[in-house]
């Protein structure tokens, strides 16, 4: 028996559910556009095979590793790296059987459908994971990644990506990007330029960092206007490495419009260490509103991920780093917060702000009117936690009614474990068709606006939003 219901996510009425599964049959074979995420891009440019099923499935994804960490699993028997340089687990069947043995855990989740599609798709494997079947699962994984088959550039073919983002620091040499580009390859992975280590003053070492971003640039960042050209010249050399968007973490949407000599008097006091919270959180804000008039000089797509509260437990990031699943929701302003900078940008229709939010209470009171007027805004997928069917289901629900569906930009998987890739964007195709079915057999929309809008958003508007 297979592990995948072929009707999975579609309404349970039968007619409705006919609708959907026709919808769903016109766009399931459409190329993936993926223009958000965090891969590695060193996997495409050196193309070496994955090294084990636990460092393809396990180690990489913390929307695994976060849930066995919840029952008590220490991440180093994850084979998650620690920062401290203490002692993980390297033995890749040993990790994969400790995994295997909890798999449980993801029953009714999200992740338990990625997975399962990754291994019934890729792999043919049918029987369920479970600690009973963990070396059936890790033998067949293991054979097909030491085929020429499953090397990361054949795999991004086989699944249908036409293009692929990945994020990178302001800092950081772009070295894999530039592997890809000379190696004749024609599959398309660009990056992404994340300047948060060169713009939050509470960075560990912001000094050291502002210090080495003039290294690279050639600008004196002692000074505000040389910080601020050395932002130019970093977009620049992101865009001529395929870059067509900026992405912004911070963890709140505040934005701010200071004068440029208070702007100047913040940076020169962030340099010394000498920023309160409050001023660091200004300093913070007016960045956004610079790097917004950037855009419209340079034409990158501009995101902002916002509310998440980082590593949340300092135990965790001590030990093994940022990014390890404990980033967590909290709630977020946006209408206010956003002002300063829609006040100064909001009304150039040439500029694409992407909102994204980890406070599902915004979307129809802030998130969605502010998207439906201001031309500048769009409004980006559920993130994170609400990456999942029901989470999808409920954004369409709240916030087409005031932003319709052309203030959106699709969907993109923001995912760091390859093999989840086209699980994600066959979920959110499942979960739009099912979302058009009710319209139509509600009579808001007929057929064929259905399937023009499920083209939409899966392929139209992803395209033109990120200028792919």
């Amino acid at each position: 028996m297979p592990l995948l219901d072929p009707d999975r996510l579609f309404p349970n009425d039968p007619a409705t559910r006919k609708t959907a599964r026709r919808l769903y049959e016109g766009i399931v074979d459409l190329p993936i556009i993926s223009p958000h995420g965090h891969t590695d891009p060193r996997w495409f440019a050196e193309n070496e095979p994955f090294p084990d099923p636990a460092q393809l499935f396990v180690t990489p994804d913390h929307y695994v590793f976060r849930m066995l960490c919840s029952q008590g699993v220490d991440l180093a028997d994850l084979g998650v790296p620690r920062a401290d340089g203490g002692r993980v687990e390297t033995e890749g069947r040993t990790i994969w059987r400790l995994f295997a043995s909890h798999y449980h855990l993801f029953r009714a989740t999200p992740t338990r459908m990625w997975l399962d599609h990754a291994f019934e798709t890729l792999f043919d494997l049918y029987k369920r994971l479970s600690a009973e079947t963990a070396d059936l699962y890790y033998d067949r994984i293991s054979e097909r990644l030491a085929s020429d088959e499953y090397r990361p550039r054949a795999l991004f073919e086989r699944v249908g990506i036409e293009a692929l983002s990945t994020t990178e620091g302001a800092l950081d040499d772009l070295k894999w990007h530039r592997m890809i580009a000379e190696s004749g390859w024609n599959g398309r992975v660009v990056t992404t330029y994340r300047p948060d280590t060169v713009i939050d003053p509470e960075t560990p070492d912001f000094s050291g960092n502002i210090a080495r971003f003039g290294e690279l640039t050639g600008c004196d960042t002692t000074k505000w206007e040389g910080y601020l050209e050395a932002h130019r010249k970093r977009r620049a050399f992101f865009k001529q490495h395929g870059a067509t968007a900026s992405d912004h973490g911070h963890p709140n949407a505040r934005t701010e419009d200071l004068p440029q000599a208070e702007a100047a008097a913040l940076f020169a006091r962030a340099l010394l260490g000498d920023l309160t919270q409050e001023k660091a959180d200004a300093f913070r804000g007016h960045m956004l509103t610079e790097m917004a008039r950037m855009s419209l000089d340079d034409g990158l797509v501009m995101q902002i991920h916002a509310g998440s509260y980082r590593n949340h437990s300092p135990e965790v990031f001590s030990k093994f780093g940022r990014d390890r699943g404990f980033d967590i929701p909290q709630r977020t302003d946006y209408v206010r917060a956003l002002k300063p900078l829609l006040d100064a940008v909001g009304m150039r229709s040439e500029l694409t702000i992407i909102l994204f939010t980890l406070d599902e209470t915004v979307y129809s009171r802030e998130l969605a009117p502010l998207a439906g007027v201001y031309p500048a805004l769009r409004l980006g997928p559920p993130w994170w936690f609400f990456d999942s069917a029901e989470g999808m289901m409920r954004y369409r629900q709240i916030v087409t009614e005031t932003a319709g569906i052309y203030n959106t930009v699709g969907f993109n998987d923001d995912t760091r474990a390859f093999c989840s890739i086209p699980a994600r964007h066959d979920v959110a195709r499942r979960v739009d068709c099912a979302w058009l079915a009710g319209l139509v057999g509600d009579g808001r929309v007929d057929m064929e606006e259905a399937e023009q809008m499920a083209l939409d958003l899966t392929n139209t508007l992803v395209r033109k939003a990120y200028r792919l």
